[in-house]
C-alpha cells in the first residue's frame, strides 16, 4: 500500500527537489504544500508562528497524509512541539542532514544563501550534537545577494553564484556543505564538474524517511 507523504514548503521551487529524491520509490505518493507567507512574517519576528506552523500541519494531517515531511528550516525552528498532538510523524530535513555533520571529523563550512536561516539551523545542529554526544567544528558562511535571486525565479544566476563560491572556498581544507534545499542543485552540479563531495539536505533523506514511515 503506498504511503501519502505531506511535503509542506516555503517556496514551490522547492518541490522538484523532492520530487528527485524520491522519483525511484514506487511505494511513496508526494503530496505538496506551499506557504510562501511565513518566511516574510519571519523578517518581522517570530512571535505566534508557532501556531500558524500548527494550524498547517493539522490541516496537512486532516488530507489524510500518513507522515508530514517539513522542508523549510524557518518552518522547523518556529515549530514548538508541544502544541502539536498529531498521531502521524512529523520529520524534518535537516535532521538527516545533522546526523551527516555530526558524523564527519573533518572541519567543516556549511553554506547559506538566506541569512535569516542561519540562526534557527545552528541552534537545533548544536541541540542535535549535544543530545548525540557528538563534537563538530563548524563554521558558517552567507553567499551575499543571492537568495533574491531565487525567490525572483531566476534559478541559473543563482546556482551559478553558489558554484563561484564552491570554487572560491574549496582550497580551503574544509568539508562544505549547503544548508538549504534551495542549493542541492548547485551542489550536485558542482559535485559532476570538480569530483568533489558537498554535503547537502537530501543526500540521507529518502532512507531516513523509510525509515520512519514504514515502522
Amino acid at each position: 500500500m503506498r504511503k501519502k507523504l505531506g511535503c509542506l514548503h516555503a517556496h514551490h521551487s522547492n518541490i522538484e527537489y523532492i520530487e528527485q529524491a524520491f522519483q525511484n520509490i514506487e511505494n511513496v505518493e508526494l503530496v505538496h504544500f506551499v506557504d510562501s507567507g511565513l518566511i516574510q512574517q519571519i523578517s518581522k519576528g517570530t512571535e505566534g508562528l508557532a501556531f500558524k506552523v500548527k494550524e498547517q500541519l493539522e490541516w496537512m494531517e486532516s488530507c489524510d497524509m500518513d507522515a508530514i515531511l517539513i522542508t523549510c528550516t524557518n518552518y522547523i525552528a518556529v515549530l514548538e512541539e508541544e502544541l502539536l498532538e498529531l498521531s502521524i510523524p512529523i520529520i524534518k530535513i535537516d535532521e538527516p542532514y545533522f546526523e551527516t555533520i555530526c558524523e564527519e571529523k573533518q572541519p567543516q563550512t556549511i553554506l547559506f544563501t538566506n541569512p535569516e536561516t542561519i540562526e534557527g539551523t545552528m541552534n537545533r545542529l548544536q541541540q542535535y550534537a549535544e543530545q548525540n554526544g557528538k563534537s563538530i567544528d563548524v563554521v558558517t558562511k552567507v553567499i551575499d545577494n543571492t537568495f533574491e535571486l531565487i525567490m525572483q525565479g531566476k534559478k541559473e544566476a543563482y546556482n551559478n553564484a553558489i558554484i563561484q563560491t564552491f570554487h572560491d572556498i574549496a582550497r580551503e581544507q574544509r568539508r562544505i556543505s549547503v544548508a538549504q534545499l534551495s542549493m542541492v542543485e548547485a551542489a550536485q552540479q558542482f559535485e559532476k564538474e570538480s569530483a568533489s563531495t558537498i554535503t547537502h539536505p537530501l543526500k540521507s533523506l529518502v532512507k531516513f524517511v523509510m525509515r520512519l514511515i514504514e515502522k
